[in-house]
């Protein structure tokens, strides 16, 4: 590869994929999956988390790190970009950094703070890829939420300041990478569901019925695009190694349940009823309101057929069963 970094084929994994993985962002939903997905790929995982081990504790982000310590090599107190973090870059060969990790706070909320989230976000990058030896490229996360990613009604615009972030985000990373001569791929999110997700909509469809209620699902006429968090795994472990194999910036899209939200609702409901003998009652309104846009989806349908949907769907139901009585999922 032209530029700071030469590639090493000798170290190279399963299928082509690095051994040596910095992942950060690690201790969220997603994260912790992708972190399983390259732990059971055969690769070596090393995870720095922002907080201090202690403070993980009594939430389903502390499940997802007592879960991810099974995985993954964990650095506590380490903040993208700092001293520490740059440290810990220094202290080994790597293969690739996996930047997962992103501001979101209150990421629906008008006021949500760009500036900070994007210096946050990109903080003393460039310093970072001079800091890992060895590195053939970089794989950072995207969101459908951004301006002009996957399809639907247009104009593409940002979702919201949150999305306008991510965009910035993936301008100055490209930046970067293209001025050091690094491999670059987004792997762009759109809506993932399964086992430790924060209680958000599925939670909900599970809390209701758990209660002997029916569910309301006030959004049912947007289209979006669902995917169970195993299989968008699956995805990101198969594209880090076009991404380590490759030159360049590359982009993919994972797609899977492209439907309104009421159909969705409707699938969650027909999938988790006989598995769970709850009564998967669901009322949907009638959507007036449109303050997003109508259709937001990715683009590329994701068929990989060492993944059993049954199976996921099994995985869903046996988690919220685990999880009584909050059914978090």
């Amino acid at each position: 590869m032209a530029g700071l970094r030469s590639r090493r084929p000798d170290r190279r994994g399963v299928a082509g994929l690095p051994v040596k993985i910095l992942l950060t962002g690690a201790s969220s939903f997603t994260g912790l999956w992708f972190a399983r997905a390259l732990h059971a790929a055969g690769h070596h995982v090393v995870a720095p988390l922002r907080r201090a081990r202690e403070e993980y504790r009594g939430d389903v982000r502390a499940s997802r790190v007592a879960e991810l310590g099974r995985v993954a090599e964990c650095g506590f107190a380490t903040v993208f970009g700092d001293d520490r973090f740059l440290d810990l870059c220094r202290s080994a060969s790597w293969d690739l950094l996996c930047h997962h990790a992103a501001e979101v706070g209150d990421y629906r909320s008008p006021s949500f703070d760009v500036a900070g989230a994007l210096a946050a976000n990109t903080r003393n990058f460039s310093d970072v890829l001079t800091a890992m030896d060895g590195l053939c490229g970089v794989v950072l996360t995207g969101s459908v939420f951004e301006a002009n990613e996957g399809a639907g009604t247009t104009p593409l615009r940002a979702f919201s300041p949150y999305g306008l972030s991510k965009g910035l985000t993936a301008d100055l990373v490209r930046f970067h990478c293209e001025t050091a001569g690094v491999a670059l791929g987004k792997f762009v999110i759109p809506n993932p569901f399964g086992p430790f997700e924060e209680p958000r909509f599925c939670a909900y469809l599970l809390r209701q019925w758990r209660a002997g209620q029916a569910a309301e699902v006030r959004t049912p006429a947007y289209v979006r695009d669902n995917i169970h968090v195993d299989l968008l795994a699956a995805a990101y472990v198969e594209f880090g190694a076009r991404v380590a194999a490759g030159s360049g910036f590359m982009r993919t899209n994972p797609s899977f349940y492209v439907e309104t939200q009421g159909a969705f609702a409707e699938r969650f409901a027909r999938e988790i009823g006989p598995r769970t003998g709850l009564d998967c009652r669901l009322t949907l309104a009638h959507q007036t309101d449109f303050p997003e846009p109508l259709v937001r989806i990715n683009t590329d349908r994701i068929d990989l057929p060492c993944w059993n949907e049954p199976a996921a769907w099994d995985a869903i139901a046996d988690y919220a069963a685990w999880n009584a009585p909050q059914s978090l999922i």
